[in-house]
């Protein structure tokens, strides 16, 4: 087990995922200092109405965006690494601590033809929104994590769910079933935007 500092958000930070953080809070400002200057990670963890889940992920700054700030205010930008379960909360900082202690898949690889089928549909989905984000590697780590941290409207629920399943196969399936339904939602809106543009008349029942 390790201790770490931890930073409740309201939102699920997936492994891979890049996203932008304003730091403005004291106690944070002093994590993501230490941080920097010692180059460590600390976890980030989904705080919802109700509570802190206890599988979290652990961050590394990769980038401090301009301006400099003279308060020690920050904006920086932070990948989410490797999976952790809260193991027990510790005290004696500004900010909160914990013992963690990883959370590892149970299996690594899903089917080629479930890996060819999830790559095929988020390219689908790219073409249709006219997206230049990049269809991943066939034999990118975690492909599930690759892909549904390209998908920005994906609920903190979801994104919950797929952080705290150990198999790979098990994430990818439930990945391509969300990048199906969002490609038949973006067709659906395609056509009946090229309807209401020919005639300004939109057949609501097909």
């Amino acid at each position: 087990m390790s201790e770490i500092g931890l930073f409740p958000l309201p939102l699920v930070l997936l492994p891979t995922e890049q996203v932008p953080l304003h730091i403005f809070e004291e106690r944070y400002k002093e994590l993501i200092g230490e941080c920097l200057a010692e180059d460590r990670e600390f976890g980030l963890v989904f705080a919802d109405d109700d509570r802190v889940h206890e599988i979290g992920t652990t961050a590394a700054v990769v980038e401090v965006l301009p301006p400099e700030f003279e308060d020690g205010r920050m904006n920086i930008v932070v990948e989410g690494r490797e999976r952790f379960r809260l193991v027990r909360l510790t005290e004696g900082r500004s900010f909160q601590t914990a013992e963690t202690a990883p959370v590892e898949d149970v299996d690594d690889l899903a089917e080629p033809e479930t890996i060819e089928r999830a790559r095929a549909l988020f390219g689908r989905l790219s073409e249709l929104t006219q997206s230049e984000v990049e269809v991943p590697d066939p034999d990118t780590p975690q492909l599930s994590y690759a892909l549904a941290s390209r998908l920005s409207e994906l609920a903190n629920d979801f994104r919950m769910e797929l952080l705290e399943e150990v198999s790979e196969p098990a994430r990818l399936e439930r990945v391509c079933g969300v990048l199906e339904e969002v490609g038949i939602a973006v067709e659906r809106q395609r056509r009946v935007a090229e309807r209401a543009a020919t005639n300004g008349k939109v057949d609501i029942g097909s």
